[in-house]
């Protein structure tokens, strides 16, 4: 009679099935703790929302800023003070009641010495009596 032998599945299989497991259940571990997302770089990671948030505020501030000029000037809603003052900077035109100041575009200090004597002089004395300017 026959003898039947039952074949055995070689050993190295499993093993290799179980170093391939284990590997790549180490890569998980290492991704977990020090990769990119991990818990390592969890303090970068809420670093980065807050400046992002700081970000996105100023964001929304300047688009509500350029909203509000837009509201301004709506052909249904105009300030007559804006008018003026667009029509006057663009006709380089003053009021008799303007004080203008001449400044240097690249110190941006006046460019008269004057000034100073007349902004201590003058200019405080019609700004404490006439608090409407």
């Amino acid at each position: 009679m026959p003898t039947t032998r039952l074949k055995r599945s070689a050993i190295w299989r499993s093993l290799a099935l179980t170093m391939a497991l284990l590997c790549f259940q180490g890569y998980l571990g290492f991704s977990a703790i020090g990769g990119q997302f991990g818990i390592a770089n969890r303090t970068e990671i809420l670093i980065d929302i807050d400046q992002y948030k700081a970000k996105s505020a100023a964001l929304q501030a300047e688009i509500d800023d350029y909203q509000h000029r837009a509201t301004l000037m709506d052909p249904r809603r105009l300030d007559p003070d804006i008018v003026t003052e667009r029509a006057r900077a663009l006709l380089n035109m003053a009021n008799a009641d303007d004080i203008i100041v001449m400044v240097d575009p690249v110190t941006g200090k006046p460019i008269s010495s004057k000034f100073q004597e007349l902004a201590a002089d003058k200019l405080t004395s019609i700004i404490e009596e006439d608090s409407t300017l």
